[in-house]
């Protein structure tokens, strides 16, 4: 019978099935500080081993400093658990990523660097954001910590089967709208629900036009959707992505998976359970107003209205997200006044982000008001920019130049927003508190963050376009 992508990767990697839960196989387990020292825990409780070590890794980047010069205990209100955690993943002998290694990062972002992730394989972390890697043609979503446990000992999960979901968006991107834009505008059309219970499957003419980086930003979103797996069909941009990556297939052997992978997309006829569309054409620069991924709006357009809402329920947290993000219902997002403005995390935090929001700032300078941080995704991208000469151009401009790892994203390290202060940021979640207590987070794309930084407020990214080489 016709199948989607999801079904072929998913059935091949199902072992048994009881009900409408499957056992299924897992080709890779990441691990990272903030979320796996319980899973370890638990294997002792169970006198477990971890089944497979070759096929997991662990990287430190969430709970640690990233000012220049940063170490272990550079943040010592986190620094026992980044001892703990290396120690765990060292007595067991999983393959570490750790502060000092060349390819420290963002797990997200160093998985893929790697060539840890294939097309067609599964993989888990206990990181929402996981999603991420379904970029590159794989099933990968995110565990919470018993998960972890289970995941090392059997490499294996049982799993309810979620059903399939496309999103098609065809037709020409402007220019300066990029993936970041596009989850933003799906999330605020369909809401944080559209994909609850669902592994959605982006596709048309406007995805497959992405790079292979603005994909990852596209599912790396997917979860904001409800979803906690988001793929695209790899395709030779992704090929060629993975081509020479440390842990690909090298010679006859990349050439043997690559023909391989050109099987992985989803049949002409095959069914999917839920289809949505949105035109490219009809997608902006987006900014997000509210508490949530779903409130996000074109740059041009104005704070919703709570009286325009779609039901009681809604009525009642835009008026809360309008009191904590002290906003006015009505009046234009454009020109709000920012704080702190963040290039980093997870979400958009590749080479390619980088070069996006340099074109902006090069030959500018950041509002007076503004702290403006740049945090690369991993040592890799770093290297890269500064070979590249990008930091030259962010901190020409004043923007501060760090070491990689999650930073403001989710603020589990020293980098915190304040309180009251309002933040552009290219993370990925919007939530009250996400970035500091009592912070408040605009989310946009990078070229986005740099518009408001270098004008010390919410811009239109376009209104520089003329300007820009």
């Amino acid at each position: 019978m016709p199948r989607t992508l999801f079904e072929k990767i998913w059935q091949s990697h199902t072992a048994r099935t009881y009900g409408t839960r499957d056992l299924l196989a897992l080709d890779r387990v990441f691990l990272h500080d903030m979320t796996s020292l319980p899973a370890f825990e638990t294997l002792r409780e169970r006198n477990l081993e971890v089944a497979d070590v070759a096929r997991s890794l662990a990287v430190i980047d969430h709970t640690v400093a990233t000012a220049p010069g940063r170490n272990e205990e550079t943040y010592p209100v986190m620094a026992p658990t980044v001892r703990a955690f290396r120690r765990e993943v060292t007595e067991r002998g999983i393959p570490l990523i750790g502060l000092g290694d060349p390819a420290q990062g963002i797990v997200h972002v160093v998985a893929a660097e790697q060539g840890a992730v294939l097309p067609g394989m599964t993989a888990v972390c206990g990181d929402s954001h996981t999603c991420t890697n379904g970029a590159l043609g794989a099933i990968a979503f995110g565990i919470g910590s018993t998960e972890i446990a289970h995941a090392l000992a059997y490499q294996a999960l049982w799993l309810p089967r979620p059903k399939s979901l496309r999103v098609t968006v065809n037709g020409v991107l402007d220019p300066w709208v990029s993936g970041k834009d596009i989850a933003l505008a799906i999330i605020a059309r369909f809401s944080t629900d559209g994909g609850t219970g669902c592994a959605v499957e982006y596709a048309g003419s406007a995805i497959r036009a992405l790079s292979v980086e603005e994909r990852m930003t596209l599912c790396n979103l997917s979860i904001e959707f409800g979803a906690r797996i988001g793929l695209v069909a790899p395709d030779d941009a992704v090929f060629s992505y993975l081509e020479g990556r440390p842990r690909a297939p090298k010679g006859a052997g990349f050439d043997a998976a690559v023909s391989a992978w050109r099987d992985l997309a989803s049949d002409d006829d095959a069914h999917f359970d839920k289809e949505y569309a949105i035109d490219a054409r009809s997608i902006a620069p987006m900014v997000s107003w509210g508490t949530s991924p779903e409130d996000a709006i074109p740059v041009d357009g104005a704070v919703p209205d709570p009286g325009t809402a779609g039901d009681r329920s809604q009525r009642s947290r835009w008026e809360r997200a309008l009191v904590y993000a002290n906003l006015e219902a009505g009046k234009p997002i454009l020109g709000t006044p920012i704080d702190v403005a963040f290039i980093g995390s997870c979400t958009n935090a590749r080479l390619s982000d980088l070069r996006a929001a340099a074109r902006v700032v090069d030959g500018r300078k950041v509002a007076r008001a503004v702290r403006a941080l740049v945090v690369p995704g991993s040592s890799g991208v770093k290297r890269q920019a500064e070979a590249e000469g990008l930091d030259r151009i962010f901190r020409r401009a004043g923007f501060e130049w760090h070491e990689s790892g999650c930073s403001l994203c989710a603020a589990l390290g020293p980098d915190v927003v304040g309180r009251g202060k309002r933040c552009a940021s290219t993370s990925n979640r919007n939530f009250e508190n996400r970035q500091g207590p009592g912070s408040i987070t605009h989310l946009m794309s990078p070229p986005m963050v740099a518009a408001a930084a270098v004008n010390g407020a919410i811009t239109d990214v376009r209104t520089l376009a003329g300007t820009l080489a």
